[in-house]
């Protein structure tokens, strides 16, 4: 994996605001890469950053991490929807504008 994709990614997560999350796909389109790739990036290397902010395209979580995630949310006031799966990403979505200056920002030192 690419060094400078992985460290993007990441800068990407810890620019998502409090008590707001993203989808993979949007940290996707922001990064320049595929949904699967932040995917496999948070996998392996998302343990050091805000990774409770990024869900799928339904605001769902994988299983293992949803109850770690559950007490993070609580503390930031994101609800739990009622399946349980995941919060409603349209309720807590950050602002993708606001967040793509931001990255702009956390980004600015890295290379092309």
């Amino acid at each position: 994996m690419d060094d400078v994709v992985v460290e993007r990614v990441l800068r990407a997560v810890e620019q998502v605001p409090r008590g707001r999350v993203v989808s993979y796909g949007d940290l996707a389109a922001l990064v320049g890469i595929g949904p699967r790739q932040v995917g496999s990036i948070m996998k392996v290397y998302g343990g050091n950053v805000t990774w409770w902010r990024v869900t799928n395209a339904s605001g769902d979580l994988p299983a293992p991490l949803r109850e770690r995630a559950r007490v993070r949310w609580a503390e930031e006031g994101v609800l739990v929807k009622p399946n349980g799966l995941g919060c409603r990403i349209a309720d807590y979505r950050a602002d993708l504008d606001e967040l793509a200056g931001a990255y702009e920002q956390a980004v600015a030192d890295l290379p092309a």
